[in-house]
């Protein structure tokens, strides 16, 4: 499968992502944690960067840079985070007051973009961002964060990716 190149400065995390998978030498949460700290750092408007994993029927908060969340575990459905999980499909909100899925986390959270992390037609995770600014997401954190969650999934342990 081709993946579009992408650009500075999230290159250097594509760049890890793809050493990873030529020749691992970090465990599993070893990568999921240095790709929110990678991503968290390239962007200014990231202003809380997660990854969820599933289990069971649950979503559960693992690697974040940003303030402590009480959302540490999310069924799936419910949320925005619920939602993306459901749908298999990211969901960009460019005012989380407005949509009533939205699970309060942090007062100054305006808009927020989920993606999930798929292993074939199974979400296995997701990446969930939150912004300090309205309509923060574009078509290109999109593309990156897409691309990111792709090369997390080929990267994921058998038994992450059983479910």
């Amino acid at each position: 499968m081709h993946i579009d190149p992408i650009d500075p400065p999230e290159a250097a995390l594509v760049a890890y992502l793809e050493a990873q998978a030529a020749a691992p030498t970090d465990p599993w949460a070893t990568v999921l944690t240095r790709t929110v700290e990678m991503l968290a750092a390239a962007f200014a408007h990231y202003h809380w960067t997660g990854i969820y994993l599933v289990e069971g029927s649950d979503l559960v908060l693992g690697p974040f840079v940003g303030h402590p969340t009480e959302h540490v575990r999310i069924p799936i459905g419910h949320g925005i985070c619920g939602a993306a999980a459901a749908e298999g499909a990211t969901i960009v909100v460019d005012d989380v007051h407005a949509d009533p899925r939205y699970l309060a986390c942090f007062v100054s959270t305006r808009s927020e973009i989920v993606v999930p992390i798929r292993d074939g037609a199974r979400v296995i995770g997701e990446i969930d961002i939150d912004s300090d600014r309205p309509a923060a997401f574009g078509a290109a954190d999109r593309r990156l964060l897409e691309a990111v969650a792709e090369r997390l999934a080929r990267l994921a342990p058998a038994a992450a990716s059983a479910g």
